[in-house]
């Protein structure tokens, strides 16, 4: 007798680095993103949607590194031999986009963008593969007031989805200031070398490290309390006095304020001709801040700005929370930065041979979502369960189904059960929906041209305080009958006793 093969069964699993998201989260999502496109849209920003996937060899640095590109993308070969790509972020697509169709742009070109993007790293906790990121891009304008602009978005868009002033920072800086730096200390050459970026990821420690442990990242190293040792970048005494300089200019002036910040990377840029230039692109942002009310509780200088500067090619700026609270296990968490952007004159470069400037501002969704749960910010605005319409009679489907529609006309979320089940099984999916009403028209009810209402929020509340089952089915408190005619009327009635209101009305 032949053996009985075995059928395969995948194991129902989610990638590793992926997620699923569920409806509450998705509605909240929603209403967040809602709230920002309405500071995009006031701001004069029109919506693009770009492709997901871009030819390999458009998403910038990730180019194909031998046979295949393998680093920081998800990448196949197309038919005629082409490497595709998920797109690793919304800013490359803007950018192919931008030179493709160039001539027909206005200039400058505004456009917001959301959607998720894909980047194959190694996941970890609250660091995922796939994630959405919400953009806002000027193209064409070569004045920091544009890029002023941007940091009064971003400290707009915080504050419309609920972090109230004080509870953010948006923290700038400007690429060249650094370059200035760097050419003042006696460090040559373009950002990326070993030096150079042993330097930046010093400074970037400050807010954790102190004066003292970047001192010694910048020159010998540093030994952590685990004993693990890392080697600092070998800079001389006055080297790494000159970037403390750099690093503690404006820390401690009252409110961060930006012209002491300012005045103190004058003095480090020196006679470096790039780094003044800095300086003052920042001082023409700190007046325009100044004249639309953005004051330094909103939006300071910060010379530990340093992440994306081998990208960036002018001011580039940050947001912080400064909120911490407690996660479900009771620890302290501190999010940090939500958002960030900056000048990027070099990207359209690459299509078109000539330098367009373009600044931008990017929101990660998943994160600033997060932080809103954290913060008690992501209130219930309510899409509620729909009221759920029985089916006792397979024969009367039709009248289930016209009840339904009545409903919904009238802007009440409904659903006709559609399962083969009885009574009681229609009654629990009911509660498992978390359904406020259940309609329900039996044989009886429609004899005599009636309809049962079941309370099921009531019902649940009322099975908390009687404990004598008796007296609750001789109560029926939750349980009314009406008139067929007057279902959508007495429905709208028992929804608004718990705040539930048809959309539209």
């Amino acid at each position: 007798m032949a053996k009985k093969q075995k059928t395969f069964r995948p194991k129902a699993r989610v990638p590793k680095g992926f997620r699923d998201l569920s409806g509450p989260l998705l509605r909240s999502e929603a209403r967040m993103l809602a709230r920002i496109r309405e500071v995009y849209e006031r701001y004069g920003f029109d919506p693009l949607e770009t492709s997901a996937i871009e030819y390999a060899d458009a998403l910038g640095k990730f180019l194909p590194d031998e046979d295949r590109p393998n680093e920081g993308v998800f990448a196949f070969q197309d038919d005629d031999e082409q490497w595709m790509a998920l797109r690793y972020d919304l800013t490359a697509p803007l950018a192919r986009y931008v030179a493709e169709n160039y001539d027909g742009l206005p200039k400058p070109f505004r456009r917001y963008q959301t959607g998720p993007v894909w980047r194959n790293e190694k996941p970890g906790p609250g660091r995922f593969r796939q994630f959405t990121q919400f953009d806002a891009d000027t193209v064409g304008a070569p004045t920091v007031a544009a890029d002023a602009e941007m940091v009064m978005l971003a400290c707009d868009c915080f504050e419309a989805v609920g972090i109230p002033r004080g509870s953010y920072r948006l923290r700038a800086s400007n690429r060249k200031v650094l370059d200035g730096l760097m050419e003042e200390i006696g460090i040559a050459g373009e950002p990326g070398g070993v030096v150079h970026m042993t330097v930046l990821r010093a400074i970037d420690k400050y807010d954790r490290l102190g004066r003292q442990g970047v001192e010694l990242l910048l020159g010998t190293g540093r030994k952590d309390e685990s004993g693990d040792f890392t080697k600092g970048a070998g800079l001389g005494p006055e080297q790494i006095a000159r970037v403390m300089d750099y690093v503690e200019s404006g820390v401690g002036a009252e409110e961060s304020d930006r012209k002491a910040t300012l005045e103190g990377w004058r003095k480090v840029v020196g006679n470096s001709e790039i780094g003044f230039e800095g300086v003052e692109e920042l001082a023409e942002m700190d007046a325009l801040f100044t004249a639309a009310g953005y004051g330094s509780d909103r939006i300071e200088f910060n010379s530990w700005i340093v992440r994306g500067l081998g990208y960036y090619t002018g001011p580039v700026f940050e947001s912080d929370l400064l909120f911490e609270v407690k996660d479900e296990k009771g620890n302290p968490v501190r999010f940090g930065s939500v958002g960030s952007g900056g000048r990027y004159d070099g990207l359209v470069e690459r299509f078109k041979g000539v330098k367009v400037p373009a600044t931008g501002f990017s929101i990660g969704v998943s994160r600033l979502l997060a932080a809103l749960e954290l913060l008690g910010k992501l209130e219930d605005e309510g899409q509620s369960a729909p009221v759920v319409v029985l089916t006792l009679d397979a024969d009367r489907m039709a009248d289930s189904q016209t009840m339904t529609r009545e409903l919904r006309e009238a802007g009440i979320r409904a659903e006709m059960y559609l399962g083969g089940s009885g009574m009681r099984a229609q009654m629990k999916y009911a509660d498992r929906r978390g359904a406020p009403i259940a309609v329900i028209e039996g044989e009886d009810e429609r004899a005599r041209g009636e309809v049962t209402l079941k309370d099921l929020i009531l019902g649940a509340e009322m099975s908390k305080e009687i404990e004598d089952n008796a007296e609750w089915r001789e109560g029926q408190p939750a349980q009314v009958s009406i008139s067929r005619e007057s279902l959508v009327e007495e429905v709208t009635k028992m929804l608004a006793r718990h705040g539930i209101h048809p959309h539209g009305r």
